[in-house]
């Protein structure tokens, strides 16, 4: 026979139950309405933060064209200014090339006006002259070493302005090469999108690198780059136009100061061809008077000659007289007249003496004949 078995557990009260379930189902109703809370504050966060996300992502890739658009403007201005930059650098390293030209050729007209002066201290005597010549000659050494001092050191500032141009042009073009690697790098960046293969996390990409710098002071770094290329390329422009300037005022000047030297020369050679004209006729005039003066020589000679035997005569018929006898021995008429003869004759020898010694001392004092003659020079030549 079967027997009742009792549980040995407490027994609540029915309201009890049904309190219990009551709050079962109060509070599942109440963890519904949480989660049903949640789900919406979380869908509505998913909403705000995709739409925030694409936004975001946006304005970004649009901020990342803009610096793109930005960063290839500024390398079409370095671009611009490094064309320009070395055509300047071409332009004043041809002119450069042109001033050190025109400096050697300098040196021939100088050496030909030292060469002149020189040949010129072989005169001799009274030709020894400071004459127009030599002055236009030192002159010309002047005006020439004057005019390749301006060209040396327009050739000096020249090599100076071509440094800074090399200066400001290894700037620029560290400046542009820095503008190609981040014009690629925001490139590369621009074309990354969610399903890029080779994005990732990186540990702390939001820092600040070092050596950053602000967008104003990239935007100065540029600008600075830009002026002073800009200004350098101004100076050289100028510069070109100086050294332009002076080759053309130095050539002018020296081509004037030669046009005065060959003047001078013609000059001084007319003159000179007029002297020696003069002295060659003076020379010939002075042979032939010479010669004259021989030839009277010889006849005052023979003449002195014939006086010597008339005298010869006249002493010899005088002493013969003296051998008169005696009364005879009169001093008479013919004795009066050979006296007197030998007087004249005496007096005349002595005169034709006098003359002659006289004739022959002139014919001593020959001049020395000219020996200068025209020279063959032709102007152009100094």
């Amino acid at each position: 026979m079967a027997t009742l078995s009792v549980k040995p557990s407490p027994r609540f009260r029915l309201p009890d139950w049904h309190t219990n379930s009551y709050l079962l189902s109060t509070n599942a109703e109440r963890q519904r309405d949480a989660s049903h809370q949640i789900r919406q504050e979380a869908r509505v966060l998913c909403n705000e933060t995709n739409n925030q996300t694409i936004w975001d992502e946006h304005d970004n890739r649009t901020r990342l064209a803009e610096r793109i658009d930005t960063v290839s403007w500024w390398k079409e201005m370095l671009d611009k200014c490094l064309t320009d930059l070395d055509a300047e650098i071409d332009a004043l390293t041809q002119m450069k090339e042109s001033a050190e030209q025109n400096l050697q050729a300098k040196n021939l007209p100088l050496d030909v006006a030292i060469e002149c002066l020189t040949l010129r201290e072989s005169r001799r005597d009274i030709d020894v002259v400071k004459d127009p010549v030599e002055e236009e000659l030192h002159k010309e050494v002047e005006v020439t070493e004057a005019t390749k001092k301006a060209l040396q050191q327009k050739i000096s500032q020249a090599f100076e302005k071509l440094c800074l141009l090399q200066e400001v042009r290894q700037q620029l073009n560290s400046d542009h090469r820095g503008k190609m690697e981040t014009l690629d790098i925001d490139r590369g960046c621009f074309s990354l999108n969610l399903k890029s293969p080779n994005i990732s996390l990186k540990i702390n990409p939001t820092r600040v690198p070092n050596g950053s710098t602000t967008l104003q002071q990239w935007d100065d770094c540029s600008q600075f780059n830009k002026n002073q290329a800009e200004a350098e390329m101004k100076g050289a422009i100028e510069l070109r136009e100086a050294i332009a300037l002076t080759i053309a005022k130095t050539n002018n000047e020296l081509e004037a100061q030669r046009v005065a030297t060959e003047f001078a020369f013609r000059k001084r050679l007319w003159e000179m061809e007029k002297v020696y004209s003069e002295l060659k006729w003076q020379e010939k005039n002075t042979l032939e008077e010479i010669a004259e003066l021989q030839e009277d020589i010889r006849h005052l000679e023979e003449d002195l000659r014939r006086k010597l035997q008339n005298l010869k005569l006249c002493h010899t018929r005088l002493e013969t007289r003296t051998y008169r006898p005696n009364v005879e021995l009169c001093r008479d008429q013919a004795q009066y007249g050979l006296t007197e003869e030998v007087h004249q004759l005496e007096a005349t020898t002595a005169a034709l003496k006098q003359k002659l010694a006289q004739a022959r001392l002139t014919s001593l004092a020959r001049p020395t004949p000219c020996s200068w003659t025209p020279s063959a020079w032709t102007p152009g030549g100094s």
